[in-house]
């Protein structure tokens, strides 16, 4: 049998992928890549494997790769993905006893697709929102959410309330929970008679922050862990603080067979230490949860 962590090491390409990542992207940033094995060897948990349907031996994982740890992106090679994502992805395939397909996408393709049956599963830090649960069946390994970033000279400061950023231009990942959050609440500046800011989205993480060094675009919005990494390692920028905290889960389709098996799975990890490891790895220990639910209520701090 192929291990699930082969199979992860390297994405299969697909129709979707609107990444544009690859070898030159991360070769000058590999050296701040986490690259310790911390999921290997991982044994099976018979408990959690027979909470599986029947016969289930094999799925496909969509992943979006962003671009930057501590979301998925690649190794110097351009073609061994690597990310919290990916070792929570191989933990859990590893205690389930699955092999896996990877199938790169769009962050923004892989939800709808589900649906259809393309993909078993969904692994690109999804944020469980209320409206995502109304299609989407999700089990959580994490919690991550909103915040904003912006170059060391701006003369914004934290972020409270998304009228501050009435005028100016904000960038952000499409298809997301960010984007969804912008676009429903431009609102709020015409209510009080300002200019409403601007949405930029973008496919690839990099390229959201290419557009706020070079003064495109006034703020980034994304993922609490994301940009406090990309703060951390790139110059010139400024972490505004968390905006608003969400669960991040495995997403799966609606009604599916298979969240009770990725829960205990997910659950088998933080109670064997696995998971405090992997989280370690990838500086995240904030985002720890203490057990993993299947489709929460969207959190409402």
């Amino acid at each position: 049998m192929i291990t699930s962590a082969a199979l992860l090491l390297t994405g299969c390409g697909s129709g979707d992928d609107s990444s544009g990542a690859g070898a030159a992207d991360v070769a000058a940033r590999s050296d701040k890549i986490p690259t310790t094995d911390v999921v290997s060897g991982i044994p099976k948990d018979k408990a959690a494997a027979e909470l599986l349907p029947p016969g289930t031996t094999h799925l496909t994982v969509a992943v979006a790769v962003g671009g930057t740890p501590p979301g998925t992106t690649y190794l110097d090679d351009g073609k061994t993905l690597t990310g919290q994502d990916v070792d929570f992805t191989k933990a859990v395939a590893n205690v389930l006893d699955l092999r896996l397909t990877v199938e790169q996408a769009g962050f923004e393709a892989i939800l709808p697709a589900l649906d259809s049956g393309k993909y078993d599963f969904g692994a690109s830090n999804f944020g469980v929102t209320d409206e995502r649960r109304k299609t989407i069946d999700f089990v959580t390994y994490i919690n991550d959410g909103q915040g904003f970033a912006v170059r060391k000279d701006s003369k914004l400061t934290k972020i409270t309330d998304l009228e501050q950023l009435c005028g100016l231009n904000i960038a952000t990942g499409a298809g997301t929970t960010f984007e969804a959050t912008l676009e429903e609440n431009k609102h709020l500046c015409t209510d009080a008679d300002k200019k409403p800011y601007s949405v930029q989205t973008y496919a690839e993480q990099g390229a959201i922050w290419s557009s706020v060094q070079q003064g495109r675009s006034d703020v980034v919005m994304s993922t609490i862990n994301g940009l406090r990494y990309a703060v951390a390692h790139q110059p010139g920028l400024k972490f505004l603080g968390e905006f608003h905290r969400l669960d991040v889960g495995f997403a799966f389709r609606k009604n599916t067979k298979l969240a009770p098996a990725f829960r205990a799975a997910v659950n088998r990890l933080i109670a064997d230490g696995t998971y405090d490891k992997i989280l370690r790895k990838w500086g995240t220990t904030g985002s720890a949860i203490a057990k993993s639910q299947i489709s929460p209520p969207e959190l409402k701090n």
